[in-house]
């Protein structure tokens, strides 16, 4: 197999390390965006794809590395995606461009996803790591939204470019490290996600567990963010479900020992229409089930957590509600999930038990804002991934 200059110089100067004869380095997901279908937004005079212009993506590292990989996903696409000119600079702010088996302009076929050449980039842990590609198009995004700015043409993007929540093309970014650390996946809907948080902010629950594990095992846990807006647990939505992704967004990453799961309140409710209702809390549980085994095969634990409030929202009625509490019976005391994280608990309404507090939640009652998912992300035990009696053992 052909390798890019790039690449063998990488491999050589790791070949010649004395650390890593030691301990071979490994790779490890440092950020993740979910394959997600084209949301079509925006309006037919003004869609929100992509034509001539150029991406740029300031990537919040997860773990610190002496090089970095992307993966570039169109698994889920509809069409062969053409990008070119893609770079990637650290801290330093030395830009280096971002070659696939030596070459820099690619067509990723409809279903694949493509990894870079090794990039010898050095970032510490919640370093930036600035992405740009240029996408000739037209073509729309085919991640889950992410923070960007836009630029016209084939031309570099100020960091004072405005910042837009779009669908992009980045799936994940690796990082080579000598320390490898336990990575956390975060499987959800818009609440994980973080469609309600400040942009660009990292102020989504899963940032805020992944500084808190941070501060107390420093270097020892990496938290991924594998939620998409509109996602479901039974059925496919914008998305597939989460037994159909789970392979690609959870399965496919090296060294995942555990996963939270937030999901189901997309299941529960009526699509608009009351007439029809959502699915059965049965069904929920049903694929509840599916999930843990599939990742108990794994070696993987499961982390359950409890469907947040959403009394007041425009889909609430007594029947989801009900179908909300069976579901959280069972994710608090079935004992088939390896740990619980409440939400429910750390983020409803004292005075209305069925509804986010209002100073947890945005004005759709439904969605938590950075207050609602600063309480989530705090609501997570450590003891979950930290093992009593020791300082950081996992």
């Amino acid at each position: 197999m052909r390798r890019g200059p790039v690449a063998i110089a990488l491999l050589l100067a790791l070949a010649g390390s004395p650390a890593v004869a030691q301990k071979a380095a490994e790779w490890r997901p440092a950020w993740t965006a979910s394959a997600a279908p084209a949301r079509f937004d925006g309006t037919p005079d003004a869609p929100l794809g992509y034509l001539d212009q150029t991406i740029r993506q300031d990537i919040r590292m997860g773990v610190a590395a002496q090089a970095v990989r992307l993966r570039i996903s169109n698994e889920v696409g509809q069409q062969p995606l053409t990008l070119d000119g893609m770079t990637a600079a650290g801290p330093d702010g030395k830009t280096l461009p971002v070659t696939f088996g030596g070459a820099r302009d690619i067509v990723v076929p409809v279903g694949v996803a493509l990894v870079s050449d090794p990039l010898p980039i050095a970032v510490k842990r919640a370093d930036l790591l600035t992405v740009t590609l240029h996408a000739p198009g037209p073509v729309r995004g085919v991640v889950r939204r992410t923070a960007v700015r836009l630029g016209a043409g084939k031309a570099a993007v100020s960091s004072d470019a405005p910042l837009e929540r779009r669908q992009s093309f980045v799936s994940a970014v690796y990082a080579l490290t000598d320390k490898p650390p336990a990575v956390i996946v975060a499987l959800g809907d818009s609440i994980t996600e973080g469609a309600t948080s400040t942009l660009g902010a990292d102020k989504d629950w899963p940032s805020v567990l992944g500084r808190r594990l941070e501060a107390a095992c420093p270097g020892a846990f990496v938290v991924v963010n594998a939620g998409i807006s509109g996602n479901q647990v039974v059925r496919d939505g914008r998305s597939p479900n989460v037994r159909a992704r789970l392979d690609r967004d959870v399965l496919s990453l090296p060294g995942v020992t555990h996963v939270i799961l937030i999901e189901g309140i997309n299941d529960i409710r009526h699509d608009g229409n009351p007439a029809n209702v959502g699915r059965s809390p049965e069904e929920v549980i049903a694929a509840y089930r599916q999930v843990i085994s599939r990742l108990h095969l794994r070696g993987i634990k499961v982390m359950g957590g409890t469907l947040t409030g959403f009394a007041g929202s425009e889909r609430f009625d007594e029947r989801s509600e009900a179908s909300r509490q069976t579901v959280n019976a069972f994710i608090r005391d079935s004992g088939e999930f390896d740990a619980v994280a409440d939400f429910d608990k750390a983020t409803r309404d004292p005075a209305n038990p069925l509804a986010l507090r209002r100073d947890f939640g945005r004005d759709d009652r439904l969605h938590p804002n950075d207050q609602g998912y600063e309480a989530m992300g705090q609501a997570i035990d450590l003891s979950a991934f930290i093992r009593p009696g020791t300082k950081c053992a996992r």
